[in-house]
């Protein structure tokens, strides 16, 4: 006997309250597998699909795309061939069996006996979550659930929208996109992305393009619609033209949902000034000995080392000689915590916004494994596939903001973290060296912490010690 049962928006983790739809990866009447990804969603910090714990046909969806929805909202219906054995896993009350996964590639709770993979023929989306998985299987007599493949209309919507596809074949030949919400604003705003020439590497699509495109069509789309129209402001009178002047209309007043990830950041960088008594110390180092280091470990063959790692090198080996700015204050306590692990978070700029990937253990990685950590993460935060796992648990943030062309910053600490070391451009400039006037490369780096951690004198000796290395890395060598 079929029976229809409600899956529901998960738990995301990490304090996560709601989620927005982004795209539907399955339509009402598809047969789906159990763990098969149904939905796309966007939440705070990452894009992710969302896996259906059970096997059969889709009978509703709840939510149009761009509509956010709680955790606990209801996702899709899904009607299973027959009635399983009482006892066994998924909603509670419901004695149905499922999956317990949650998210593509976070585990299960309890994973059925036996599992046989099915791969549904699908488009892959640029946005995948990692680990995608499908599947369905039955053991101990359980009814198992047959997985279909997904009917020909289904396949149709999730291979293109306007004829667009996020970096896979259409009838007219591949898109170059990779982004998904770069897809939704063309798709919102009825654009053709096979029409546009892309300005990033071999001719990728970039959210500006798309942006400057709208604008020439005098659409002037720069964002998602909110989900509930603003009323109209009242706009105040434009001062009279003086005489023998044209008449100029005033621009239009833009409005952008503070949500997404830019209301994440809001909220962090809000809560991180109200909290923390953070003070900021900056130097100016001669890089030029860090520079030379870095071109000739290039040069003797393997694997290129970025600036990036170099830097990481020098802060996880300054944490270890000032560990108090590797810790966090538990307020509630009035204690101050200290990790015994540095997991290095790095800001990132994407098409989506700010974003602070974490490098696990960073102390414990030398030059070459921090360069290709940094290159994975970023690459991911380009392609907005980080995962939640990734995007927390930081306990001490690299900020370089010298690839924006600026000498100095005063950064906003990562809360809950207690320090963030900025790092400007490295740009030639007049130096004393060895008692001469000299054209050296200098950068400027400045250390923003959390008072109640320690006090200046701890403060100065960290940045001391990482300017002295800068200077001469031969300091560093002698501390590993």
């Amino acid at each position: 006997m079929a029976q229809v049962l409600e899956f529901k928006l998960p738990d995301l983790g990490e304090g996560l309250t709601e989620a927005e739809i982004v795209r539907w990866l399955v339509e009402v009447g598809d047969v789906v597998a159990i763990d098969q990804p149904v939905v796309e969603v966007e939440t705070a910090k990452a894009m992710v699909e969302v896996p259906c714990p059970y096997g059969g046909v889709v009978t509703a969806r709840f939510g149009e795309e761009g509509t956010e929805l709680p955790v606990g909202a209801p996702l899709i219906t899904v009607a299973v061939g027959e009635k399983p054995a009482a006892g066994t896993g998924g909603t509670a009350g419901t004695g149905a069996e499922g999956s317990g996964n949650v998210l593509v590639g976070y585990g299960t709770s309890e994973a059925p006996a036996r599992r046989r993979r099915v791969r549904q023929e699908r488009p892959l989306s640029g946005a995948s979550a990692t680990g995608g998985r499908s599947g369905a299987g039955a053991a101990d007599g359980r009814a198992a659930v047959t997985a279909a493949p997904v009917n020909a209309q289904a396949a149709g919507a999730a291979t293109a929208v306007n004829g667009q596809a996020g970096g896979v074949a259409t009838e007219d030949g591949p898109v170059p996109v990779i982004s998904p919400l770069v897809r939704r604003l063309a798709r919102q705003n009825g654009l053709d992305l096979r029409e546009l020439t892309g300005s990033g590497p071999d001719g990728l699509i970039l959210r500006a393009d798309v942006e400057y495109a709208l604008r020439a069509a005098g659409q002037g789309a720069t964002a998602a619609p909110a989900a509930e129209p603003h009323p109209p402001v009242p706009q105040a009178p434009s001062p009279a033209s003086a005489p023998g002047s044209p008449a100029t209309a005033a621009p239009a007043e833009i409005r952008t949902p503070l949500k997404g990830i830019r209301g994440a950041v809001a909220d962090k960088l809000a809560r991180s000034r109200r909290e923390i008594p953070d003070a900021t110390c900056w130097v100016d180092a001669d890089a030029t000995e860090l520079m030379r280091a870095r071109t000739a470990m290039n040069a003797a063959g393997g694997p290129k080392i970025s600036l990036l790692a170099l830097l990481a090198r020098i802060c996880t080996a300054a944490l270890a000689r000032f560990p108090e700015l590797n810790s966090t204050v538990d307020a509630e306590a009035r204690e101050i915590v200290r990790f015994g692990q540095v997991h290095l978070g790095f800001a990132a700029q994407t098409d989506r916004g700010l974003v602070v990937p974490v490098v696990r253990d960073a102390h414990a990685r030398d030059a070459e494994s921090l360069t290709a950590e940094f290159a994975r993460l970023t690459e991911a935060g380009r392609t907005g596939t980080l995962t939640p796992g990734e995007l927390t648990g930081g306990t001490f943030t690299l900020n370089n903001y010298g690839v924006f062309g600026v000498d100095g910053s005063t950064p906003i600490i990562n809360h809950p973290e207690a320090a963030m070391l900025g790092v400007g451009r490295i740009v030639p400039k007049p130096w004393v060296h060895e008692g001469e006037l000299a054209v050296r490369q200098v950068v400027q780096l400045s250390l923003t912490f959390d008072h109640r951690v320690c006090d200046g004198g701890v403060a100065g000796g960290f940045l001391r010690y990482v300017a002295d290395c800068v200077e001469q890395p031969a300091v560093l060598l002698r501390t590993l």
